[in-house]
């Protein structure tokens, strides 16, 4: 069976290019070609394509807003960005709305092909410039985070651990021969050393060490 894909790009010729290499692979069928972010709020949902190639620059909207707007219904849906923006900004928020792809205007056809191939496996394809520009937000980040754990005291490194081994306050204060408003006390600051607001972001940081 083919693998459904739509494509959404405002500029017709480009458009009209993306469909027609697309339709002569074998393994793909380009079910719709849409031009703005209204006709693709529209219709997407109704259409649910495996994989859609989407433009950010659209006349009326960002592609990011079209993805954020249609994702929650469309789950079984793969959204590769196709788009000359290259900048931070715009990769981190596409991939937080939930694209599962990024490719910058100007990747050869072949590339596009086999990166509509790719997501659909479970991929998460992307231009080598981007690729590397996110591998250095996530060494950034993990460094980041590495630091304001080493800005815990010893005593809110051990509680932390305590908390993510599913012990209650109570128990941890059982544990540490101190009052329960004490570790109240130590969790709080564990918040404000780690920029967080509650336990489960808290515990998901030690994870992610």
């Amino acid at each position: 069976m083919s693998i459904k894909v739509a494509v959404v790009e405002d500029e017709k010729h480009y458009n009209n290019a993306l469909k027609k290499i697309i339709d002569n692979d074998s393994e793909l069928d380009c079910v719709a070609q849409l031009y703005s972010g209204a006709e693709s709020l529209a219709l997407l949902n109704k259409i649910k394509p495996d994989v859609v190639l989407m433009d950010i620059k659209l006349p009326d909207m960002s592609g990011i807003e079209v993805v954020s707007r249609v994702i929650d219904n469309m789950s079984e849906t793969k959204f590769i960005m196709c788009t000359s923006f290259e900048d931070d900004a715009h990769i981190y928020d596409a991939l937080k709305t939930g694209a599962s792809g990024y490719l910058i205007k100007g990747e050869t056809m072949d590339k596009i092909i086999a990166s509509i191939k790719d997501v659909y496996q479970g991929g998460a394809p992307m231009s080598f410039g981007v690729a590397k520009r996110v591998l250095q937000y996530f060494r950034e980040e993990k460094t980041i985070v590495n630091q304001q754990l080493n800005d815990l005291s010893k005593s809110e490194f051990e509680i932390l651990e305590l908390l993510a081994k599913g012990y209650l306050y109570k128990e941890i204060a059982e544990i540490k021969q101190v009052t329960i408003d004490t570790i109240k006390k130590h969790v709080s600051n564990i918040y404000k050393k780690l920029h967080v607001n509650n336990k489960v972001e808290a515990i998901n940081i030690l994870k992610n060490l």
